[in-house]
């Protein structure tokens, strides 16, 4: 019984505290990464993204990123169309966990950390409840080595009522 009370608060408080419609995406992300994309927007004009993703780039490995993002409204201007586009811009941080036996380290895995500025364009319909986005995201990565690195992707995500 007690347990069933505590399901029900804890339910009870998630669905209050539940984001407005629109406001969480969740989709793919195809490219550098490959994966599961996700896309918080705290207002119209910021938001929070990330991914968990496979990239195939350089040395394979799964990698999670988060970014917080910047969205220009005024900067294109496409004229009549059923959704807007905004351009962004940001600052994040990723993770990656490689594979690096073809670096000729041994089997050892490497987990490479690196700073993230992602600049794309998004495609937010009016009348759906989903979003298209490509962006190019340069990446300094600072551990273990210091490298410059790049992300290409595109992507499409549903936003969740």
């Amino acid at each position: 019984m007690k347990r069933n009370v505590f399901l029900a608060v804890v339910l009870g408080l998630m669905g209050t505290s539940a984001p407005a419609q629109d406001q969480l995406g969740v989709g793919l992300i195809l490219g550098e990464p490959t994966g599961l994309s996700v896309k918080y927007w705290l207002d119209d004009e910021h938001a929070l993204d990330g991914a968990a993703a496979w990239s195939f780039w350089d040395d394979d490995g799964f990698q999670l990123h988060a970014d917080y993002l910047w969205h220009n409204y005024e900067l294109l201007d496409l004229g009549e169309t059923e959704g807007r586009v905004p351009v962004y811009y940001g600052l994040g941080a990723r993770l990656k966990f490689e594979d690096d036996e073809d670096r000729g380290r041994g089997d050892d895995d490497d987990t490479v950390f690196g700073i993230r500025v992602p600049l794309g364009i998004t495609y937010r319909f009016d009348s759906r409840p989903l979003d298209l986005f490509a962006e190019v995201v340069p990446i300094v990565d600072l551990a273990p080595d210091v490298e410059l690195n790049v992300n290409l992707a595109v992507g499409i995500r549903f936003y969740l009522p």
